[in-house]
């Protein structure tokens, strides 16, 4: 999808209020989750509390946040029984090929701030209109295993959307039952992982979602978002089983 020169459509963004979500699961995530977005900035919010309205002292943090490397969009769908939308990146991709993540990217000089990137990112790779988008906030910052800072941008979308994959970088569109992510245990998974020429084995965590292994960066999102969310503790490892040249 080709995104328009002028990117004021991403600037007109909107705050899912809490108390106007009807259902509760989705409810206390937004309470959480804004909670830890604005109380993570260390310094003042600009705004006076008398004459702002939540959703402006949400934006507010958003925009003070430093601007991370990249940016992930974790859009779930605003329903009875949520769903939180994933992907597969192409095979042919030079980072993280063919492995499962959130929508997202790394930041434009032109963006401006951490949740343009993410709308911007999960624009061109599924279609998602931001205008279709209502935030809820921020998590902790997470590292990439090439080094790269990333920041998750906590978002809720209509179960109804068409989205297309942009088949240049995603080769497949798909959802996690938000529920199970909750309840249901994560699966030991052993993947190959070679620095300087040697060969290891690593053991960790994961979810199977729909014939999927989600594990890595993105694993760590999911964890991170359940533990802001619903105080859910998973211990997320790395475990070397073994190394051969």
């Amino acid at each position: 999808m080709t995104i328009p020169n002028n990117l004021d459509v991403f600037n007109k963004f909107s705050v899912a209020v809490p108390t106007f979500i009807r259902y509760p699961t989705l409810r206390k995530l937004a309470e959480r989750v804004q909670q830890e977005t604005v109380t993570a900035i260390n310094h003042p919010i600009r705004h006076n509390d008398h004459n702002t309205s939540y959703s402006a002292r949400v934006l507010d943090s958003l925009y003070q946040t430093p601007i991370a490397d990249a940016s992930v969009l974790v859009a779930i769908t605003h329903e009875r029984h949520p769903k939180l939308l994933l992907t597969r990146r192409a095979a042919h991709m030079n980072s993280h090929a063919g492995e499962v993540s959130c929508v997202g990217g790394k930041h434009d000089q032109g963006d401006g701030n951490n949740v343009i990137t993410a709308l911007r990112e999960a624009c061109e790779e599924t279609a998602l209109p931001p205008s279709k988008v209502q935030l809820l906030g921020q998590l902790p910052i997470q590292t990439s295993k090439s080094g790269l800072t990333v920041r998750p941008i906590v978002a809720l979308i209509a179960p109804d959307l068409v989205l297309v994959p942009e088949l240049g970088e995603i080769s497949r569109i798909f959802w996690a039952d938000f529920e199970s992510l909750l309840t249901q245990p994560t699966v030991e998974y052993a993947v190959e992982y070679t620095m300087q020429e040697q060969t290891s084995t690593l053991l960790t965590p994961s979810w199977q979602v729909d014939g999927e292994t989600v594990w890595g960066l993105t694993g760590r999102v999911i964890a991170s978002l359940l533990e802001t969310g619903f105080d859910r503790q998973l211990d997320w490892y790395y475990h070397v089983q073994n190394t051969r040249l």
